[in-house]
């Protein structure tokens, strides 16, 4: 990749995650941590302040059940949609949009309503409807409207493209592909034992450019390439929002941390940040909570953080199957002035054709003002092209400055002039950044009640880490809390 430093303008940043991932591995080597010195009695616990936590502790507020607390191990609460704020703005971490929901997406549109982005009269309000150009592929050389590779595509392409959207639609109208996947039709075995790759060759699908994009797909929302996700997820992509209707998705300068943070200050004191819990255990008919500020007697557990961390935590966690997850690294560059651009003019999403990573989005493409000097893109880089084991090694081994550059010599494809117009390269590392849908996972996946008043509630549990699903989960664990203690 040509990851020699060059002589350029000085570029400071850094990790921007350091020392978060320490604590993870001293729970997975068995350290010894210090005792508690309080004890708390409540009767939800819920561990973990990403999106389902948070989606747990909204249902329990609207149904007048204020008495829970929510842990969290990290300084910042949102998981997957944190954000940061530097000078030139507000940018995401990681989930930077939400689908504008079809009408029967009752549990999601309820929320955003809420959030006053669903109107009274049933349109979005278009502030948050991400403003045109949405999205552009640099390919051959230039920038072309759209992802779907259409420069010096040949007829032979484009009757594939053709060929592909049929099976898309067919499959949307068999309604097994939904959102939440509970909600959907019977599902088809078949289709979950082979990986996307091999489904796409199987149905006679050769074109390179459209194997390129069916791997983008599957790189952007599972962090792995078409040959290690299952063939019902790969579809699942592309059929399961057919019905959205309306144009979207919502985003904002900071990504889902727009909704994250409207939904801790709904939780307030009841959120406890830098809470690291190093144990859970069975206390009579309840739970035992250990954090590191307090342990938490809890008649219910709802535990929304990776279930990869289960037998850490308990003694003796129930055998399940712990799907994979995908390794990521996000980097926020923080731009002086605009790079020079070659034909189309900057999107909201922006993506390099064959490059190995996911792109940048902007993060003041929503802004109204007609002159921006200074921006933040965020960068997205799923780790595909390694094993996860050698990918989370490799985002510890290597330091700031070899992610520096790797992060900007890929943009110098499209943007030579890149290092002339960034001043700043924060990075963050997400060791296991979601749930990848490996072939089998539909099999694979269990019960979320794993012992009396302890439920599963991460995104995980469904298998596919989107905004809907970890708002079902969390959404889901509240409901079966509260019918176990009786509206108490």
């Amino acid at each position: 990749m040509g990851l020699s430093l060059k002589a350029e303008r000085r570029i400071v940043g850094g990790f921007a995650d350091s020392g978060s991932h320490e604590t993870g591995h001293r729970l997975r080597d068995r350290s010894r941590f210090a005792e508690a010195k309080a004890a708390v009695r409540v009767p939800v616990a819920i561990v973990g302040g990403g999106m389902a936590g948070l989606c747990a502790a909204w249902w329990l507020d609207k149904h007048r059940m204020r008495d829970y607390v929510v842990l969290e191990m990290e300084r910042q609460a949102g998981g997957n949609s944190r954000w940061g704020e530097g000078e030139a703005g507000a940018y995401p971490w990681a989930a930077h949009y939400i689908p504008v929901p079809a009408t029967g997406a009752g549990l999601v549109r309820e929320l955003l309503g809420e959030l006053g982005l669903l109107q009274s009269d049933g349109t979005w309000e278009e502030r948050h409807l991400c403003h045109s150009p949405q999205e552009r592929l640099f390919i051959h050389g230039r920038w072309q409207d759209g992802l779907e590779p259409e420069l010096g595509s040949s007829r032979a392409d484009r009757e594939e493209y053709r060929r592909f959207q049929a099976k898309v639609e067919e499959a949307a109208a068999s309604g097994e592909f939904r959102i939440p996947l509970e909600t959907g039709a019977c599902r088809r075995a078949d289709l979950d034992s082979v990986s996307f790759e091999a489904w796409l060759r199987r149905e006679g699908f050769t074109s390179a450019a459209l194997h390129w994009y069916a791997g983008y797909a599957c790189r952007d929302d599972y962090g792995a390439g078409a040959a290690a996700v299952s063939a019902w997820a790969g579809l699942h992509y592309f059929a399961a929002r057919r019905d959205a209707g309306d144009k979207g998705p919502l985003t904002w300068p900071e990504g889902n941390g727009w909704v994250a943070r409207r939904l801790i200050e709904r939780v307030g004191p009841r959120l406890k940040t830098g809470e690291f819990i190093r144990r859970i255990e069975r206390a009579g008919n309840g739970w035992r909570v250990r954090g590191a500020g307090a342990d938490y007697l809890a008649d219910t557990v709802i535990f929304a953080a990776p279930q990869y961390l289960l037998p850490y935590l308990m003694d003796k966690a129930p055998a399940r199957a712990v799907p994979v997850y995908s390794p990521w690294l996000t980097a926020n560059l923080t731009l002086d002035r605009w790079p020079a651009e070659r034909g189309l003019p900057v999107a909201w999403d922006n993506v390099i054709y064959r490059s190995p990573a996911l792109g940048y989005v902007v993060s003041t493409h929503q802004s109204l003002r007609t002159r921006i000097d200074r921006t933040v893109w965020t960068y997205y880089w799923a780790l595909a092209e390694m094993e996860p084991a050698a990918a989370r090694r490799a985002l510890l081994e290597r330091d700031w400055h070899w992610w520096k550059e790797a992060v900007l010599t890929d943009l110098e494809q499209a943007h030579p002039d890149i290092r002339a117009c960034v001043s700043r390269v924060d990075i963050m590392r997400f060791g296991h950044a979601m749930a990848r849908p490996a072939p089998g996972f539909l099999q694979r996946r269990g019960r979320t009640e794993i012992a009396g008043g302890f439920w599963l509630a991460n995104s995980d549990a469904s298998g596919l880490s989107i905004f809907e699903e970890a708002q079902y989960r969390g959404v889901e664990a509240a409901r079966r809390a509260m019918a176990r203690l009786g509206g108490r």
